[in-house]
């Protein structure tokens, strides 16, 4: 059964129904995915700063809740709603409030399978308004952001329609997306940037004498482990089938995405120890992250070596955008640009490349709508028309999510509602402003920079004139005792207590 079928309802293709086990593999699937919110919380949380750790938390909570409402009232129709009307090709138009009960005609069994999609592609859904939160850290109000988060859920459906059905334009056009790489990534990591570029960066971003501050790199790097462990759920399961031998070919996507990851993470440990003489905790984990990424649009297709070149390139790639974004001034406090923009981009163009015609296990013929066993990529004679394709796919959905995520964003600020933050809740942090939790984690740290010349002389300077001064202060204490006469007797007492304590 192809993931392309899956989405119609199973009435219109009798001969290719998904079966039990399959709802079962989806369900499991969709549970694991699930956890990766978990992990984007803890590494979002523990990438910005100590006062906004618990709101960025509370974000993805609300991701989850107000996605998920958007999702069950339009998302599901749009995606994999009725396609027979004048504009079928562009978006669904049908199964809106999802409640497959009210569907009469279906069977028990295809009831319990549109439930298990339902859940399946809410799990995507509710990722990419994750991706967009990570790009709006530290800026916006926790009401705007419920508002953000429905919206950009519902962009995110319409793109997966063109996607995933089958009467999608470009799924018949043949485009090559294995686990919604465009569809989830490029659209989240586009609407992120733009929201980052809308609000302008923190305070003190990128003043002379800015840091930036993180508020737990343990905490990070727990969370990009949930993560990895849910993507393997994200890219294998998107197959949505495992009868007829179809569980063989979620079976290489597995290894596909665990490759891409192994070489993603090599080319990430060499980069930054030239980069930086040390394994930075953010090039690390923004290095696997783009990598995992990278894999999503052909894991169903790489073999283990062309997925562990994929996954070292779109590394390479992403890292190589840090200096870009800094120079710009683009505030990106979890690396939405270079894992999700630059990581998605490359994972479109990667099929277009790498495709080999060989047999593949989809299941019977009749249901058969992969392109991959009539097509090759450049490297196996293709031609460029594949190539093509998937950049146009990529031009299309940048524009698309760029257009929608900038009129969210603008209707919201200018409305009762508002967007950012003003600069004396921003400093104060949102976790005392929105959740009242007064006080600051004092286990801070900053992003280590270089010392240079200049700095380390006005860092001696300083520390010579406190000596100096606490010099000339000893003397000035020393001059008085001695005037005064000494210290009178509970003076001396106190003091001798003092040095006991001491000792």
């Amino acid at each position: 059964m192809s993931q392309d079928s899956a989405g119609l309802p199973p009435t219109t293709t009798p001969n290719c129904n998904l079966m039990q086990d399959d709802g079962v593999w989806m369900m499991t699937a969709s549970f694991i995915i699930f956890t990766m919110t978990a992990g984007f919380g803890l590494l979002e949380s523990g990438r910005v700063s100590s006062k906004d750790e618990v709101n960025v938390m509370v974000k993805n909570v609300f991701d989850v809740i107000f996605g998920g409402l958007a999702y069950w009232m339009f998302g599901y129709g749009f995606t994999f709603g009725s396609s027979k009307h004048r504009f079928g090709q562009y978006i669904g138009y049908s199964h809106f409030f999802f409640d497959p009960e009210r569907e009469d005609e279906e069977s028990l069994d295809s009831k319990g399978i549109s439930y298990s999609l339902f859940i399946f592609q809410m799990s995507f859904a509710t990722t990419c308004s994750t991706i967009v939160s990570s790009g709006m850290s530290e800026r916006i109000h926790l009401r705007s952001h419920c508002f953000i988060s429905f919206f950009i859920t519902l962009v995110h459906s319409i793109a997966g329609h063109w996607i995933w059905d089958q009467e999608g334009i470009f799924r018949k056009m043949g485009v090559i997306d294995s686990a919604g790489c465009s569809a989830v990534h490029l659209v989240g990591g586009i609407s992120g940037l733009v929201a980052t570029l809308y609000l302008r960066p923190r305070q003190k971003r990128f003043t002379k004498d800015g840091v930036r501050t993180v508020s737990d790199p343990t905490k990070a790097i727990l969370g990009f482990l949930m993560i990895w462990w849910g993507w393997l759920a994200f890219n294998t399961s998107s197959n949505y089938a495992v009868i007829h031998g179809q569980w063989t070919e979620g079976a290489r996507s597995a290894v596909a995405t665990i490759m891409a990851s192994v070489g993603g993470g090599l080319m990430t440990i060499f980069l930054s120890r030239i980069m930086t003489k040390k394994i930075q905790m953010d090039m690390l984990v923004d290095g696997l992250m783009a990598s995992l990424v990278s894999s999503a649009g052909g894991c169903l297709y790489f073999t283990p070596w062309q997925a562990t070149l994929v996954g070292a390139v779109g590394s390479t790639l992403a890292l190589a955008t840090y200096p870009l974004t800094e120079y710009l001034k683009i505030d990106d406090p979890v690396g939405v640009v270079p894992v999700h923009v630059v990581g998605s981009i490359w994972g479109m163009i990667a099929p277009a490349i790498f495709l080999i015609r060989r047999e593949m296990n989809f299941g019977p013929d009749e249901c058969t709508f992969q392109t991959s066993e009539e097509v090759n990529g450049l490297l196996y004679g293709g031609g460029t028309g594949l190539l093509f394709l998937q950049l146009l796919v990529v031009i299309i959905i940048v524009v698309y999510s760029a257009v929608c995520s900038f009129c969210i964003l603008f209707a919201v600020k200018h409305s009762p509602i508002g967007l950012r933050i003003s600069k004396y809740d921003e400093e104060l942090g949102a976790d005392l402003v929105e959740h009242g939790l007064a006080g600051l984690n004092l286990m801070q740290y900053t992003v280590e920079k270089k010392l240079d010349a200049q700095k380390l002389t006005a860092v001696l300077m300083v520390v010579v004139k406190w000596r100096s001064k606490a010099r000339i202060g000893a003397l000035r204490r020393k001059q008085i005792f001695d005037s005064s006469g000494g210290p009178t007797p509970a003076e001396s007492h106190e003091m001798s207590t003092i040095h006991q304590r001491r000792h």
